[in-house]
């Protein structure tokens, strides 16, 4: 039987694409790899369409999309993360009933679950199979999370209870409530006790295997290494093995996007990057105000533009982006007058090849990890403008004077972010003394990361570290059934 793992992940682009990206770690120690998701019920049918593209582009590894459910729940009144706690505890009959299928043809030696499959531990538990955790953000997120558990334990506060005095986390710079997931930051709501379970069911893992380097976060690694974040749990040992990083070429795309076409005409570091991941979206008032302060900035632009009608960029899941007219949305003449130093896109660009090629000399990004690790491994210093989940933590991280390799778009916790900022911290970026001091810190970033990457380097060891601990496990599992029929 071949050797095989089966990683599970939530079906958000921040979350598959990393996951395929370890598959393809796994696949070059000579595992067989099945990735394997669900299907979103708030948008049905983009699993398949996302799964298909993978499944292309990636045809050495396996894809399965598990059955859609039917919980007969109504969703209406919880917030994201506890809608999908729910109903990824209804689909671990399936998950179970698929690794039974496989297990007829593959000898499974580890189940990695995605930090938002938590619940998945209780099949892998039931088959015996050793379970490992996978999280797509970094160190820093998940030494916020173990801190989080120690507190819920000794202390009756919500982190909101906070207001804006430091809480001191080990392994994390100070951070104020405002720092953390909004949906942490209430103990008493639905979304608070469902990602309290997930944490749980981490530490009861065999470990946890990260996508960062010990040079991006060595505060973060050397606080969980010490068992220093949640000391009254036995943590799990920990492996960072990033930055695991899709690598899309230019040669494999089947047609040269019109963005890089026109970033080939642009002078060398000249470009200013706007991109705010796969769900961040703004309300038309602050798309206008973004306009405003491009313009008004004289600086050379490409900007991914998605519309949120329902107003509120926090409201991933649910909110309505609809098809526009990029007239209709921005400010009257704008797109002609910047036309010969702009360059403006609804909903996507390839952000991979646009951060490595040499006209961009800055991003403005929401911080989802993927895109951090992104614009490090491509030497590009990032403006910090966090939406959602825990990118407003990670914008903490990165900002912070041990770190230091972005700055913040002031007012992004606010209503709005005003032209005038947007104007200030672009200039700031690709005109002023900090911004080259954040280009000099990111090249050194850059490399230390393709360091940590070649085989001597300590997320590649990490790596076999881990492969080792896991044929440790199995020589002790083997032993132990022997001893059982003697």
């Amino acid at each position: 039987m071949k050797e095989a793992v089966v990683l599970y992940t939530a079906p958000a682009d921040g979350h598959l694409a990393p996951m395929v990206s370890l598959a393809k770690l796994f696949q070059k120690h000579n595992f067989w790899a099945t990735v394997v998701t669900y299907d979103n019920p708030h948008r049905p049918g983009k699993v398949e369409q996302d799964i298909s593209c993978l499944s292309s582009a990636n045809p050495s590894i396996s894809f399965h999309v598990l059955p859609q459910i039917t919980t007969g729940e109504d969703y209406a009144n919880l917030r994201p993360p506890a809608v999908m706690h729910a109903i990824l505890q209804a689909q671990n009959i399936n998950l179970h009933n698929f690794i039974m299928d496989l297990s007829k043809t593959s000898s499974i030696r580890a189940i990695m679950l995605d930090s938002l499959c938590t619940v998945g531990i209780d099949v892998a538990r039931q088959l015996n199979i050793p379970a490992y955790f996978f999280t797509p953000s970094g160190a820093s997120a998940l030494a916020f999370f173990y801190n989080l558990l120690e507190l819920d334990a000794s202390s009756s506060l919500s982190l909101k209870d906070y207001g804006n005095s430091p809480i001191n986390f080990p392994g994390l710079p100070p951070v104020v409530a405002s720092d953390c997931p909004i949906f942490l930051v209430d103990r008493r709501s639905d979304s608070y006790k469902s990602a309290m379970e997930n944490f749980r069911d981490i530490v009861k893992s065999d470990g946890v295997l990260m996508n960062t380097f010990e040079s991006l976060e060595p505060k973060a690694i050397s606080a969980l290494r010490e068992g220093l974040c949640g000391p009254s749990f036995n943590m799990p040992p920990i492996y960072s093995i990033g930055p695991l990083v899709t690598e899309t070429k230019e040669e494999d795309m089947e047609e040269r996007h019109e963005c890089l076409k026109w970033l080939d005409s642009q002078p060398k570091g000249t470009v200013v990057f706007l991109c705010f991941g796969s769900m961040g979206s703004f309300p038309l008032d602050q798309i206008k105000q973004i306009a405003i302060g491009l313009e008004n900035s004289g600086q050379r632009f490409l900007w991914v533009v998605k519309v949120n009608v329902n107003m509120d960029p926090r409201n991933i899941f649910n909110a309505s982006m609809p098809e526009f007219e990029l007239d209709q949305i921005l400010p009257e003449g704008f797109l002609n007058r910047t036309k010969d130093r702009g360059m403006v896109l609804k909903t996507w660009a390839p952000q991979i090849q646009v951060l490595h090629h040499e006209s961009v000399g800055g991003f403005v990004t929401h911080c989802g990890w993927n895109s951090i690790l992104e614009a490090v491994t491509a030497g590009k210093p990032m403006v910090c403008w966090p939406l959602y989940a825990e990118q407003r933590l990670n914008k903490a991280v990165l900002v912070d004077h041990e770190t230091r390799l972005g700055v913040t778009m002031e007012g992004y916790d606010c209503e709005m972010v005003e032209a005038e900022e947007v104007e200030t911290k672009i200039r700031w970026l690709m005109e002023g003394e900090g911004g080259k001091l954040l280009k000099e810190r990111i090249k050194v970033m850059k490399d230390k990361a393709g360091e940590s990457l070649t085989e001597a380097g300590t997320s590649s060891q990490a790596f076999v570290q881990f492969l080792m601990d896991l044929e440790l496990k199995k020589i002790r599992e083997d032993q132990n059934l022997t001893k059982c029929f003697l």
